[in-house]
C-alpha cells in the first residue's frame, strides 16, 4: 500500500495528522507533467486532489483564482495546498478574495508555496500584495529563472510567509529531478506542525 512518506523514519502519526486536512495540488502553467514531484506525490497518497485549470497554457488570475475557489467550495474541510509557480499567486489571490468576501481565508489552513512565479512578469503585483492569515512557506531555489530566491524571500515577507532556501533546483520542477522530492515532504510536515488542528 503507497503512502505519502517512503521514509521510516517519519513518523505514523505526522501521516495520521496530514489525514486531518483536504490537500490541494495546485499547479502552475501548463500543470505538472508525470514526473514533476507534485504528480507524485499525488501517486503516492491518492487523497491529494489536483485543481484543473479550463486552460493550462493561459495564466490568468482571476480565472484560475475562482477556479480554486470553485474547489475550495466542494467540502468544508480545512484545506492544506501544494502549490507551484503561477498555483501559488493563485493561491495566494484566493486567500484575498475569501477574506474579502468573508472575513477568513477557511477553508485554506497552510500554504505550500513552492517556487512562486514572478508576479512582475505577470503584472499582478498588486493583485497578489495580500498578508496571508495562515501558516504558509514559501520554498526558492538561488537559479530558479521565474524568480530568484532573493525576490522570492522578499515575497515571503510581503505574504507573512516563512521562507526556506532549497539550494540550486532550478524551478523545483520535474527538469530539477527531484523524483519524490522527499526534502520538501518533510518541509510539508513541519509546516503542518505550525497549523492548528481542526476543532480547537
Amino acid at each position: 500500500m503507497s503512502t505519502l512518506f517512503s521514509r521510516p523514519a517519519i513518523a505514523p502519526a505526522h501521516l495520521a495528522r496530514l489525514a486531518d486536512y483536504r490537500v490541494l495540488v495546485v499547479p502552475g502553467l501548463h500543470g505538472s507533467g508525470p514526473e514533476h514531484w507534485q504528480s507524485r506525490w499525488q501517486r503516492l497518497y491518492p487523497a491529494f486532489e489536483r485543481v484543473e485549470q479550463v486552460h493550462w497554457s493561459q495564466p490568468d488570475l482571476p480565472r484560475w483564482s475562482q477556479r480554486l475557489g470553485e474547489v475550495l467550495a466542494q467540502s468544508d474541510r480545512p484545506v492544506v495546498i501544494v502549490a507551484h509557480s503561477f498555483g501559488c499567486l493563485t493561491t495566494v489571490h484566493r486567500a484575498a478574495a475569501l477574506q474579502a468576501e468573508s472575513g477568513s481565508a477557511f477553508p485554506i489552513a497552510a500554504a505550500l508555496l513552492v517556487a512562486p512565479a514572478d508576479p512582475g512578469k505577470f503584472e499582478v503585483g498588486d493583485e497578489v500584495s495580500y498578508r496571508l492569515t495562515f501558516p504558509a512557506l514559501v520554498v526558492g531555489s538561488e537559479n530558479d529563472p521565474w524568480m530568484s530566491a532573493p525576490r522570492a524571500q522578499q515575497w515571503a515577507k510581503t505574504w507573512g510567509a516563512s521562507f526556506h532556501h532549497a539550494g540550486a533546483l532550478g524551478h523545483i520542477n520535474a527538469e530539477s529531478g527531484l523524483d519524490d522530492w522527499l526534502a520538501g515532504q518533510e518541509l510539508l510536515l513541519g509546516l503542518l506542525e505550525r497549523v492548528r488542528p481542526p476543532g480547537l
